[in-house]
């Protein structure tokens, strides 16, 4: 079986598939991989598991992961970061019900084949000794992982791969203090090979092998995460945010993580708006068009029947987005696919590559520096200054000038959002203009705010800084079908699946009892989910 496996695997490797796992079973979930390859795999071949490696975890190619993005994603972190509402009637997570048979679907899928592919790839690049593509699969190990525990919690993290029927489970800070060591050894040898390439070459599909575009990525990888625990260990995350910055961040969007699309590894979006299952939130209508923001039209497209009434004073905007939590009644009897926009044409192009795959960008780090200075530590510039940077750069990332739907300067504008409809007020009150007078919290809200516009479609990103740090401020869900989630609440993570409750079951149980600090419900809060 062991031979059979590794040809199976290497063979579907060498023609191009490379992302097919060779079972489905469970029994596969927890088996090292180094078990189905016997045969030793030598320079030339290793690329191509690099390559499979990267793509997995961000549900490419469209075939195997078209599924599992939906489950994972658009069910779930797409409606609790507000980018989207779901206009199906029978999709009640938009009503904060966990539906444990998605969840189930998107776990499994990242274990089987992401971890898997991922603990391969790093494995056998220490085997072969090949040193600085062992870094490069640390520091995705640790983007990898912290997308998942990030949703659940405690994960199987350490003993992932020991080739058991049951794996033991880490607790999110064990987890955590692990991604900031992986990432400081990661960094250590990519220094020590600046200015180098790695010989994977194009298999490295985000930087094609550039040592100096990994260490920028893994460092900018590092602030975000030391930006996660501001509030649960200070201390831990001041010491690894100025490490970061200091070792050095993304600067321009040139140096974005990416994964450019093709025809076999398309972006998921490209598949799943043929299903008319979702639309724009009223979130995103009501600060994109306050803030006559031009990056809606990048985003979104207009609606088949816009409503001209509300639209800002000399600005067309044909966007139209509604509330979360719309009832199924509701959702069955309201043509809300013809009211509310659609993703903009590129993403919603079926049998089309779509918009490639965005990992990080220059952006965010700006914005996380301005987090950062706002703290008072050293970040490179003042709140103000990383702040404005950062809308500079997602402008520029999306092709626009730095100027407002009304032909004015953005950062320096003082619009603040709209409601949707006369019926409704706008979700806030918060400006683009800089408020440097303003408290440090009204300060921390600009700076959430615009990175929620920066960050998207990277809901899962949006969905753990809205928890983290209670911003942006989103309209109340319209109907909660879940007894513990209020309409002015959010899960605060995912429940565990029934596969782990059925064939990991000491392992969870202890989890929950142990590490958790709660029950397995959407209501506990995560280790670093510790703001006041």
């Amino acid at each position: 079986m062991k031979r059979f496996l590794t040809k199976c695997c290497l063979g579907i490797a060498l023609v191009g598939f490379l992302l097919v796992g060779c079972t489905d079973d469970f029994t596969e979930l927890n088996t090292d991989p180094k078990n189905f390859t016997e045969d030793a795999v030598t320079s030339s071949e290793y690329p191509l598991f690099v390559k499979r490696a990267l793509y997995t975890p961000n549900f490419m190619p469209f075939d195997q992961a078209r599924g599992p993005f939906q489950l994972w994603h658009s069910l779930f972190s797409d409606v609790y970061a507000n980018y989207f509402a779901t206009t199906a009637p029978n999709f009640d997570s938009d009503q904060f019900i966990l539906v444990g048979g998605w969840l189930n679907g998107g776990y499994r899928y990242f274990y089987q084949r992401a971890a898997t592919n991922i603990k391969f790839a790093e494995d056998t690049a220490a085997e072969l000794e090949f040193e600085l593509e062992n870094a490069m699969m640390k520091v995705w190990r640790v983007y990898a992982y912290h997308r998942v525990t990030d949703y659940w919690g405690p994960i199987p993290y350490s003993e992932f791969g020991n080739g058991e029927k049951e794996v033991s489970y880490d607790s999110q800070e064990a987890i955590y203090n692990d991604f900031f060591t992986t990432l400081q050894e990661a960094v250590t040898v990519l220094k020590a090979n600046a200015g180098g390439t790695s010989f994977l070459a194009d298999n490295d599909v985000i930087y094609q092998g550039n040592v100096d575009s990994w260490l920028k990525f893994a460092n900018t990888l590092r602030l975000r995460l030391a930006m996660r625990v501001k509030y649960v260990d200070p201390a831990l995350s001041q010491t690894n945010a100025e490490a970061a910055i200091a070792d050095g961040v993304f600067l321009l969007n040139d140096d974005n993580a990416t994964i450019a699309t093709d025809l076999n590894f398309t972006n998921s979006y490209t598949t799943i708006t043929q299903w008319g299952e979702f639309r724009m939130s009223g979130d995103m209508e009501s600060i994109l068009k306050g803030y006559q923001d031009p990056r809606v039209a990048t985003y979104y497209a207009p609606a088949a029947e816009p409503d001209a009434t509300d639209d800002p004073a000399g600005v067309e905007f044909p966007y139209e987005g509604f509330q979360n939590g719309q009832t199924a009644e509701t959702k069955a009897t309201t043509n809300f696919n013809g009211l509310a926009s659609q993703m903009a044409d590129p993403y919603a192009t079926g049998g089309s590559p779509g918009p490639a795959v965005i990992i990080m960008t220059a952006a965010e780090a700006y914005l996380l520096r301005a987090e950062a200075a706002l703290e008072g530590w050293s970040a490179g510039g003042s709140a103000e200054e990383l702040y404005n940077q950062g809308i500079v750069q997602s402008h520029l990332q999306h092709g626009y000038d730095g100027t407002n739907l009304s032909g004015d300067d953005y950062v320096t504008s003082m619009l603040t959002p709209e409601g949707i409809d006369a019926a409704t007020a706008a979700v806030s009150t918060v400006p683009v203009a800089y408020n440097a007078t303003g408290s440090a919290e009204e300060q921390l809200e600009q700076i959430i705010t615009q990175k929620w516009i920066a960050l998207w479609p990277d809901s899962g990103e949006a969905y753990a800084e809205r928890r983290r740090t209670g911003y942006p401020t989103l309209y109340n869900r319209v109907n909660s079908l879940n007894p513990n989630i209020a309409v002015d609440q959010i899960p605060r993570r995912m429940t565990y699946t029934a596969t782990e409750y059925a064939d990991n079951t000491a392992a969870v149980e202890e989890a929950v009892s142990s590490l958790l600090g709660g029950p397995d419900l959407g209501t506990t809060k995560l280790w670093w989910d510790a703001k006041n």
